[in-house]
This record gives C-alpha cells, structure tokens and sequence, in this order.
C-alpha cells in the first residue's frame, strides 16, 4: 500500500533523503517491511519540495531505482522540507505519472498511503464533498488518492490548519467507507500526517524531524505512532494525538 516520507530541518539533498540507509525509500520500493497486501512498490515515485516557499516536484511512472537520471540529479537538489512517496498502484487504477504522489495543490504537498474501499460505490459522495476541482488539478487524477486531496484542499482553502485539514479528511471519509487513511502534508515550515490502517514512524532531533511509513534505518530513535493518530511536526517539535 506504497510507502511515503516527510523531511522538516535543515537543507539536505534530496539523495541523502531518498536513497541513503539500509531501508530507505528506495529499498522500500522493492523490499518493503510492513506493507500490507503487496510486495512491490514499483508503480512509479515522486518527490515533492520547496523551493522560494513554492512546491515544485518530480513524478515519474515507473519504479525509483530504475530512473539512473532522478538518482543522479537528486543529489544536487537540496531541501528543508519535503515529501516522498513509492507506489504501488491499487485494482482499477492506472500506473501512469498524473497518479504518482505527491500531490500538490496551492501552498501544499499532499501524499495518500492507503486505498479506499468500494471507492465505485462513495466516488459521488467524495465528491460532493471535494467541490469544485477545478483550482485543484491534480484532484482529476484517476485514483482515490485525488479525492481525498481535494477534500483536504477544500478545507485548507477554508482556512484549516495543516493538520486541521487531514484531520478533517479522515473524519469525513472513515464516515463513509472503510480503509486505509495514512495522510502526509507539508507547507514548507511544518508536517502533518495521518495513521489509520498503516503503519507510521518519527525520528525527531532538535530542528529536524523525519515521518516515515517504515524506519530508515535501525536507529533506536525511529518511535512507532499508534494507529488513529493525528502528527503535527514542526521546528519546534513533534506533536502526537488521537483521531
């Protein structure tokens, strides 16, 4: 059910982010630890992160460690906040680069680690509350992963907070059907994530903090988050409550 990652702290390149560690992202793509359901992550990647305070990104619909020019480039893009994700591309949707996360929508990077279940059946309800996608382009992608990005833009375009607005999309959705919710945001001062169905882990240092789907590494610092949890990460710290 793919695998994604927040970074907030000082610059670092975006090869030291994606690539660096026994499990990182990039490993994850093939040799993922706790995915549930799946034993690939190699529908295509993407790359989300800020640069002059606007969100600029890299998508690609194949796997990560087959794209030679992205590992090359990669490491000469640094950042101090980004958004990575591996997929792995659920029934019915198509592998191709428009459904490769993150998503982006205004000031914000949105990622989607899940699937909704009988998304047929809730797709006119999910859009009922999306609304008018058309200042949300990548909410037109076809894959569930959209609409709930156009819920989230909905209510941040209303003024929600970050984390207010994944909160908010899970309730709404949980409301009407069942699946897996793990939600990933980044304005470029701040994360906020979302546990519901998957799993989800911090390493937070003082100024720095990683969310990752799976540990990178076998640090003893990696804390698991308890499913049902809303993450608020910022400069300042790590913040963990229940949903």
């Amino acid at each position: 059910m793919c695998r994604h990652l927040g970074y907030l702290g000082p610059p670092r390149t975006l090869e030291s982010l994606i690539f660096e560690g026994p499990h990182s992202l990039e490993v994850q793509s093939y040799a993922p630890r706790m995915t549930r359901g799946n034993l690939l992550n190699a529908d295509g990647f993407g790359v989300g992160w800020f640069h002059r305070g606007r969100p600029v990104r890299f998508r690609r619909a194949q796997p990560i460690w087959t794209d030679r020019s992205f590992r090359e480039i990669s490491g000469a893009v640094t950042a101090s906040c980004a958004v990575a994700a591996v997929r792995s591309a659920t029934t019915a949707f198509p592998v191709e680069e428009s459904c490769a996360q993150p998503f982006r929508t205004g000031a914000h990077l949105f990622s989607h680690n899940g699937r909704v279940e009988d998304f047929d059946q809730v797709e006119p309800k999910l859009r009922e509350l999306a609304g008018d996608l058309a200042a949300v382009p990548d909410a037109r992608a076809p894959v569930d992963s959209a609409l709930l990005l156009a819920v989230a833009a909905r209510h941040w375009a209303e003024g929600a907070a970050l984390a207010d607005g994944l909160a908010a999309t899970v309730a709404a959705v949980t409301a009407l059907a069942p699946g897996r919710y793990n939600l990933l945001a980044a304005d470029g001062t701040a994360l906020a994530a979302t546990t519901w169905g998957d799993s989800l882990f911090v390493h937070a240092a003082p100024g720095r903090v990683l969310i990752s789907s799976e540990p990178l590494d076998d640090d003893a610092a990696w804390t698991p988050v308890p499913d049902r949890s809303l993450v608020v990460a910022d400069r300042a710290g790590v913040q963990i409550t229940p949903l």
